[in-house]
This record gives C-alpha cells, structure tokens and sequence, in this order.
C-alpha cells in the first residue's frame, strides 16, 4: 500500500470558467492557470504521482510547455491514471477537500464524484470528495483564491 497527499492552489480571476473535478461551476469568476486550473483535479493527480513516487504534475505537465494551455485537466488525469496503471497499482481510496469561500460547492460534488470515478475505475465508495469555507480567513476566506488537499492510498 503506498499513500499519496497532493496540493494545488489557484488565484481566482475575471474572464475564466471555473472548473473543479472536471465539472463548470456557475461563478463570477475562476481559477487562473496555464490549463483549465483545475485546482481539485491537480491535488488529486499530486497525490497519485505521489504515492506512486513519480514526481509531481509540474514535472510531466509543465507550465511552459504550449501542449497543455487550457487543456482540460480530466485529460492530464486520464494520462497519470495510465501511469499508476502500468505499475500495477490500483486505487484504495481517495479523499479530497475543496476550501472555497464561493461557491458553495455541495450540489456539484456527485458530478466531480462521477468523473473521477469515470477516469480512476473506481467504484463510488472508493471516492470522497468534500467543501469547506474557511469562515472569511486567509486567502480562501477574502475569496482570492481556492485551494484543495487530496488523499489516496494505492493498492
């Protein structure tokens, strides 16, 4: 059993979609970023390559590199999952945590549950995916940004 945590933050812009876990989000603003700044999907891909001992998504994806500007972070995590794959592994469980002021996320959540399923194979009560406010602290809470946490245990 090998244990992942990943960790990702965006600043939240004008003129962006929002998209979290692969789901668009009605808000007056979203998540700035070389890709679609996916901020769940990246903690969850961290977390993956982590426990996999595989570097971090900055490695395999990078900023720099014109393939991936705005592409949809479903597609990066769809090419990581492959990667744990091709070792043998398979997933144990995956735990996530959104920390967003705005939106309240709770009616999106089975949708972002759904997709990550979707890529991972994973069958529901492998996949927790949870929001929380930050009660008006820290950046999250002044809504300048939104930052997530993953957990995954690999098999």
């Amino acid at each position: 059993m090998r244990i992942g945590h990943g960790y990702d933050v965006h600043r939240l812009v004008a003129g962006r979609d929002l998209i979290l876990g692969g789901v668009q989000i009605p808000h007056r603003m979203g998540l700035d970023g070389h890709s679609d700044a996916d901020v769940l999907t990246h903690a969850v891909m961290d977390a993956l390559l982590g426990a996999a001992a595989l570097g971090d998504i900055g490695q395999h994806f990078p900023d720099t590199d014109p393939a991936y500007l705005g592409i949809s972070s479903l597609k990066l995590l769809t090419r990581v999952w492959a990667l744990i794959t091709e070792r043998g592994y398979r997933l144990g469980n995956l735990d996530v945590t959104v920390l967003a002021q705005k939106p309240k996320l709770a009616p999106y959540l089975p949708q972002m549950k759904e997709k990550l399923c979707a890529i991972l194979g994973a069958e529901p009560d492998r996949v927790n995916i949870k929001a929380t406010t930050e009660e008006h602290l820290g950046f999250t809470g002044r809504e300048e940004g939104i930052a997530c946490h993953a957990v995954c245990l690999l098999e």
